[in-house]
């Protein structure tokens, strides 16, 4: 293998960079990832399954893929509140439940059975073997036992200074009287918080190489993501564009990861990296290890970028085209009414939901909803179901943030199995409570700072495994 090697200067220390190390490493996760993820996957019986579409495999994974604000209603109005879809590679059941009392009993399903990681194995060739999106039994267990320090509510609190203070600064570069696709200043304002809060780059240099890396990441298109079900293509076009930008974006990751290391102020550190080097096994020595630090930043990377961005950029949409509740909402920014601001952010969660569907797969036989189904199928519910039923959400199609309030304005939580855009029981986003303390903190400047309107009209499009608005979610920014 033919060995890369660089000099650069850090902090006035010249680091030498060893790239075959890296690029090893990276040859080996695609090798292992490609495919269902590295995962071996039993046998379906496919007899008895709930009803589906009978058209081609690869149409249907199509379907779910780009379509899938229509395609998950009309297989709902077709089939009932459960139906099973076949994807790729091999055809492989997918079978949809859009009930709230099956959701929970996916969610409360022994996960030594309701296997999270095998479901997401897609994104494999990405996130990594030892992400927490694609783990399982105790593997998964300790993982996230050693991730949950850097996200109880100590550290968020830690981390919301720095979140504030990042909005302020992007905030201050609008111009009053201009009009902007929030989506783009969102993703601009997410893509720093992650690179700042949870990867702790404060390096200029790097961070100029990181955001372009990550960015070719995130707009990862449906094609890419069902072309890893046959690793040949990635020798070919679009996806080997996509493997060659992982091999850059793995080495700027290693060796901020190599470099953190060697830091003197490493234990006075707060961002989420520095905090998981300090995390030690029962032996007292590292408990996560350069490549698992690596797999998890980029789960959290594209978990926790375009996500929070797209419901943030809905969230000024919406408010923007009510004068009510943009009144509403500059109160709460200035009176320091953050449950408000958090009910907003959560409507714009349930109404526009950025990630359409949660699955486990069944490593031995279950029964959901008084269904039988067989080892190796895959089950979930559907996300864009569970928030569009009126049953769940009284007038659906309407912006209410006051679902999410009791009359006095306190929290109200939602129903079980209603509100799900986080997941649920032990494989709920760990990232879930920075994603809301992140939302309110950009709302909170923006709206103390700022009349929004709306312009236009926007509807969702699928950009990748998320949805955004097609439009950008246009508005116009006045100075208060």
């Amino acid at each position: 293998m033919t060995r890369h090697r660089g000099v650069r200067s850090l902090g006035g220390v010249t680091i030498v960079e060893d790239h075959s190390s890296t690029d090893a490493l990276t040859a080996r996760r695609f090798r292992r990832m490609s495919g269902m993820g590295g995962h071996s996957l039993p046998p379906v019986d496919l007899a008895g399954l709930p009803p589906g579409p009978k058209w081609p495999v690869l149409v249907q994974s199509a379907g779910l893929l780009r379509f899938r604000h229509w395609f998950h209603p009309y297989l709902q109005r077709k089939y009932g509140d459960t139906f099973t879809v076949r994807l790729v590679p091999g055809g492989r059941p997918l079978v949809f439940f859009t009930k709230p009392e099956h959701a929970k009993e996916i969610f409360a399903g022994d996960p030594e059975i309701f296997h999270a990681g095998k479901g997401n194995g897609i994104l494999g060739p990405i996130m990594g073997e030892h992400s927490l999106l694609l783990q399982d039994g105790a593997d998964h267990k300790r993982a996230r036992k050693l991730l949950m320090p850097a996200f109880n509510g100590h550290a968020l609190r830690e981390y919301q200074s720095l979140v504030t203070s990042l909005a302020r600064e992007e905030i201050a570069r609008w111009e009053s009287g201009t009009e902007f696709r929030s989506l783009e200043r969102m993703n601009a304002l997410t893509l720093e918080v992650i690179l700042r809060v949870v990867f702790g780059v404060t390096d200029e240099e790097r961070l100029a190489q990181l955001r372009p890396r990550v960015n070719a990441t995130v707009e990862v298109s449906p094609a890419i993501l069902l072309g890893w079900g046959y690793p040949k293509l990635q020798k070919y076009g679009p996806w080997k564009r996509t493997v060659q930008n992982q091999y850059a974006l793995d080495r700027l990751i290693y060796a901020e990861i190599r470099e953190r290391r060697t830091v003197p102020d490493l234990a006075d550190r707060t961002d989420v990296l520095s905090r998981l080097m300090l995390v030690r096994g029962d032996d007292g020595e590292d408990a996560l290890n350069d490549m698992e630090l690596r797999d998890q930043l980029v789960t959290l990377l594209l978990a926790g970028h375009e996500t929070t961005a797209t419901a943030l950029s809905w969230a000024l949409y919406e408010v923007g085209r009510s004068p009510d509740l943009l009144k509403r909402t500059q109160e709460a920014a200035t009176n320091g009414d953050d449950d408000w601001l958090d009910a907003v952010l959560k409507e714009s969660m349930r109404l526009h939901p950025v990630i359409p569907m949660v699955v486990r797969t069944l490593m031995k036989p279950a029964t959901i909803g008084g269904i039988d189904l067989p080892a190796g199928a895959t089950v979930g519910p559907s996300i864009i179901m569970a928030h569009q039923k009126s049953e769940n959400h009284p007038d659906p199609n309407a912006f209410q943030p006051t679902r999410f309030l009791k009359p006095n304005g306190e929290p109200q939580p939602p129903a079980p199995g209603t509100w799900i855009p986080f997941g649920g029981g032990v494989r709920r986003c760990i990232g879930a409570g920075f994603s809301l303390m992140e939302g309110v903190a950009v709302l909170r400047e923006v709206f103390a700072a700022y009349d929004v309107t709306a312009v236009g009209d926007d509807e969702p499009k699928v950009r990748n495994i998320t949805s955004v608005p097609r439009r950008g979610a246009r508005i116009r920014v006045t100075a208060r």
